[in-house]
């Protein structure tokens, strides 16, 4: 078998686990259901770099289902479930990935899935993109297109686009409303204080939470937190995002003002700096700091440590650090993404979503990818509204339908009062 992971042993360990998402992914089910009779990715060879979760395996399953050749790799040193690695490993799909990477490693990792000369690249925070741009430039020439995951990836991959420097089109999955405002919002939302109380088991009532950036996913995450019972916090650079928060009973305040009065400290910016040496000094006593943004720059813990005299876990994913000025500051999951790192991710069911989309835009790059310009492209309208209707069909939810008549009122410019 070609791969490597941590531990083969793990394998039925995480073969329950794909069981379970498998059970809470119907739209990915159907999905599977239907193109694995027509086979529509038969000749594609995917390599993908993605968070390795239960999940993700029911979308590498369904790839594989409907034709495609799969090599994979993880988006995240820590991300990696190790169990549903090993599950994958076990069936045959081409794999690298484990539970605590070095950097090193993980661009190994990455390599490795090239290997096999993709056609097609799924990506979630585009260094899969960047290492073919970057280092393999030459690959590109037979890649028909790709796919992109996250907010901070689509943002680069767009700014490339507008430089002229994309070497093939990428499709901006992350843009669709049915991954944008449900993975987002949901999904990050509810993993990441799964991630904080895993890491603390704190009591989130009573605490004052500070949430840095009020856009779709630290929206998601104030808003379970206020539902906990925190004083929710919000700092932004956005004024529109900052409205929003306020009008919603969010408190704002610039980072320099909160580091001063916050207990739990979350980013969710996808910029750089955000938590940094001024903040850390002025921060309370046994003050706990994270991150959810897909990556680990938002914290600086470079800052940090020039502060720290000493530190020790005291719990998984949990590293107090002892300051010069006799403070404790509690760092989780080594300022990654907690969710994944301390916790499993988002839910399967909101995943469902998200991942049907990654499954559909790979058919759409197959299918038009050798026609299409080297740039960014969004989810169609039309895409995102049948993923929600199979969604909702799932659920056994019905809804209204306009008639012939309201469907002519809509553009009808000669309608008056």
């Amino acid at each position: 078998m070609t791969g490597k992971i941590k531990n083969i042993q793990l394998a039925d360990s995480g073969r329950l686990k794909i069981e379970w998402a498998e059970a809470h992914m119907p739209v990915m089910m159907a999905l599977r259901k239907k193109y694995g009779e027509t086979k529509p990715l038969a000749g594609m060879r995917i390599s993908g770099c993605l968070h390795v979760t239960k999940e993700t395996a029911v979308l590498i399953r369904t790839l594989i289902a409907a034709g495609a050749q799969v090599a994979w790799s993880g988006c995240n040193p820590l991300s990696t479930q190790d169990d549903v690695a090993a599950a994958l490993y076990a069936e045959g799909v081409p794999i690298w990935a484990w539970h605590g990477l070095t950097t090193e490693e993980f661009y190994w990792c990455i390599e490795q899935t090239l290997l096999q000369k993709p056609t097609i690249t799924l990506d979630d925070g585009a260094d899969l993109v960047f290492t073919i741009h970057n280092k393999h430039p030459e690959l590109a020439k037979q890649v028909l297109g790709g796919s992109e995951e996250t907010t901070t990836g689509v943002h680069r991959l767009r700014a490339m686009g507008d430089d002229q420097k994309l070497l093939y089109p990428i499709v901006a999955v992350n843009d669709a409303e049915t991954k944008w405002d449900f993975d987002n919002v949901y999904g990050t939302g509810q993993s990441s204080i799964d991630g904080i109380i895993r890491a603390t088991s704190i009591l989130l009532a009573g605490k004052t939470f500070v949430v840095a950036g009020y856009g779709h996913c630290g929206k998601g995450v104030a808003m379970r937190a206020k539902g906990l019972g925190a004083d929710v916090i919000a700092t932004e650079i956005k004024p529109t995002a900052a409205l929003k928060a306020i009008l919603e009973g969010i408190r704002m305040m610039p980072m320099d003002e909160a580091a001063r009065v916050g207990d739990i400290f979350i980013t969710a910016t996808g910029m750089k700096d955000v938590i940094v040496k001024r903040h850390f000094e002025v921060m309370k006593d046994g003050a706990i700091v994270c991150n959810t943004g897909h990556y680990d720059c938002e914290v600086n813990l470079k800052e940090l440590e020039t502060l720290t005299v000493s530190k020790k876990e005291i719990r998984p994913n949990c590293v107090q650090h002892t300051l010069k000025n006799g403070k404790r500051i509690f760092v989780l999951a080594e300022g990654r993404l907690v969710n994944l790192a301390a916790a499993e991710g988002h839910p399967s069911e909101v995943m469902d979503m998200s991942f049907a989309n990654q499954f559909m835009a790979m058919m759409f790059v197959a299918k038009n990818g050798a026609n299409l310009e080297k740039r960014v492209y969004d989810i169609t309208e039309e895409q995102d509204q049948e993923i929600a209707g199979l969604k909702l069909e799932t659920m056994n939810v019905s809804i209204d339908k306009l008639t012939d008549e309201q469907v002519r009122y809509q553009t009808a410019y000669n309608e008056g009062t």
